[in-house]
């Protein structure tokens, strides 16, 4: 927690503002048993009345500067703690979007909502209360301490008894509902991420008649989280009732003193009346303080958890003046847009290689085709290329350079990748082509639709390139959202655009009018296709084949044909041969 405090720099007077006026308060709010007292004794057992009204006026106005006092504290508070956790919620955000895959891939999706999300609210709450309430309520149980021994020495030692005591009771559940807290968080990880996937799963789960499985897992999951919240809610709720015993029994033993030394004639019924006031103060502050205390436990726990968040650093160093650096040789002097220099790729936690040895170079403004039967590692092998993810070993040259070199805009700019799944974002349809290339012109987007194959579809629109998309292009069709990704990587003129299996739900017309484009663009861009399809790579100056994670053969449609077992197999599971050997 004390890590995160960083991000209240920005609010150190309302910090110092809120426990002071919140101090201001407890001040008033101590005079007024001696108050009380004195209307009592000089007011009611003196027969002054003009003496009461006074203290009564007084008491009114202690009461009003203590409001007063508490509105000014809660502003200030909540200030500073909404300010702390918006700070808190961009840099978290920020350190998200610069770790790596790998990073991302071990963290889990669910994992990272509830720490934006759950986990942000709960240390904003634990930073409101501490700022209203962490002074104030000790300052008024030491204050009235103090204030008892002023009126009477002997009964006030009842004071130094009780406090410690429930000071044990208190911090002593504390102690144990910590990191119980913590286990109820990771919990509630666990039930979240189980609803994400049955929701982005449902089709599948439905497909195969799983409701009733995951229905189930998730119940239990659930009964767990509830359990242990339950559990945890019990003992945070024994602190009220024991602390209600502790001073109730002190307030008995109080008064009996207190009459006592009220028939001795040591002190004044209007004292005692004050040192049960005061001991009330302090069950009030108590409770309020063990409730602050469940607040701050809870709090903690979940600020650690956003703290080990920022403790992971991220997997890849990305080069800062690498851009100056490429600028200063000529272009031309490295006809190689791609290099695999023997690369090995092993997945964060698994046992086996994912890449093996891959080695092959591809010249400026190629077609590379990549094919390969399913889990044989043709999205790891090209998601090395934009460095999504870094090889074990060996190197990825772009342009003659380690992509390790390069820094992130420039590679960024150079590599654009249209994913297996299209993601749209909600927006019009300017705005999403316009993440290609920020202030892209109309000109522009529209020739990126036509390279495409989505002007046809785009002009039928209301609006056009104004039409509204919902989030993820759920009012769009799979080759839609598919066609407008690749115009989108298309806008910002990428040097190298990698299509990872991004045409699979286009048909067979749309798929080859859409390679004829990309064929017949200008500027030599080079350009990797992935595809299960034999016939969306079939005209690739070279294809690689790829078997389990090692690169089979690599060669033309023909050559491969010729002597690539595995690129035979694939290719009559789609076009079966003649009687005569000839394909159909």
């Amino acid at each position: 927690m004390g890590k995160l405090l960083i991000y209240l720099r920005h609010y150190k007077k309302e910090t110092v503002l809120a426990p002071l006026f919140k101090m201001l308060e407890a001040c008033f709010e101590l005079f007024v048993p001696l108050v009380m007292a004195a209307i009592i004794d000089r007011g009611i057992g003196g027969g002054d009345i003009g003496l009461s009204l006074c203290m009564g006026g007084l008491l009114v106005a202690l009461g009003v500067i203590g409001l007063a006092c508490s509105v000014t504290a809660q502003y200030f508070a909540a200030k500073a703690a909404v300010g702390f956790a918006a700070e808190m919620k961009r840099a978290l955000f920020a350190h998200l979007q610069s770790l790596s895959y790998t990073e991302i891939d071990t963290l889990g999706t669910s994992a990272m909502i509830t720490r934006m999300t759950s986990d942000a609210n709960q240390v904003q709450n634990g930073v409101n209360m501490v700022l209203r309430l962490f002074l104030r309520s000790p300052f008024i149980v030491f204050g009235a301490m103090v204030m008892a021994f002023t009126i009477d020495v002997k009964a006030a030692l009842i004071f130094t008894v009780t406090i410690p005591l429930l000071s044990v009771v208190v911090f002593g559940i504390m102690m144990l509902t910590m990191p119980l807290y913590r286990k109820v968080q990771n919990g509630l990880d666990s039930v979240l991420q189980s609803t994400r996937e049955n929701l982005t799963g449902a089709r599948v789960i439905r497909a195969f008649r799983k409701e009733e499985e995951e229905i189930a897992a998730f119940e239990e999951k659930n009964a767990a989280l509830a359990h242990m919240q339950l559990f945890v809610g019990k003992l945070s709720a024994l602190t009220n009732p024991v602390t209600y015993i502790i001073v109730n029994a002190a307030t008995m033993i109080l008064l009996y003193t207190g009459a006592v030394r009220v028939d001795e004639g040591t002190i004044t019924q209007g004292e005692v009346v004050a040192l049960v006031n005061y001991m009330s103060q302090i069950l009030v502050e108590l409770v309020k303080l063990a409730n602050l205390i469940i607040t701050i436990t809870k709090a903690l726990a979940c600020a650690n958890r956003i703290q080990g968040v920022f403790e992971i650093p991220s997997g890849m160093d990305w080069a800062q003046e690498a851009g100056r650096r490429a600028k200063s040789g000529p272009q031309d002097a490295k006809p190689l847009a791609v290099e695999f220099d023997h690369v090995c790729l092993t997945y964060a936690g698994a046992g086996a290689e994912a890449l093996t040895d891959i080695d092959f170079r591809v010249g400026r403004g190629e077609t590379v085709g990549i094919i390969g039967g399913t889990g044989s590692g043709k999205t790891s092998l090209v998601n090395l290329i934009p460095r999504f993810y870094d090889a074990t070993s060996g190197c990825v040259r772009i342009d003659g350079r380690d992509v390790r070199e390069y820094g992130r805009e420039e590679l960024r700019k150079k590599v654009r990748t249209v994913p297996q799944k299209a993601v749209l974002f909600r927006g019009t349809i300017r705005e999403n082509l316009s993440w290609g290339k920020a202030g892209a012109t109309d000109g522009e987007l529209w020739r990126a639709l036509d390279i495409a194959q989505a002007r046809e579809f785009v002009e039928q629109k209301p609006g056009k390139l104004d039409f509204g998309i919902t989030q993820a292009g759920r009012n769009l069709s799979g080759g839609q959202s598919q066609r407008l990704t690749i115009a989108r990587a298309l806008v910002g003129e990428p040097e190298i655009l990698i299509l990872d299996d991004s045409a699979s739900a286009l048909d067979y017309a749309t798929d080859a009018a859409l390679r004829r484009a990309l064929h017949d663009m200008t500027g030599g861009m080079t350009v990797f296709i992935v595809s299960q399809r034999a016939s969306s790579i079939r005209y690739a100056d070279r294809i690689v084949v790829l078997d389990d994670g090692r690169a089979a053969d690599i060669g033309t449609h023909e050559e491969l044909l010729s002597r690539c077992g595995v690129y035979q197999e694939i290719y009559y599971s789609q076009y079966p041969r003649t009687e005569g050997g000839a394909v159909e």
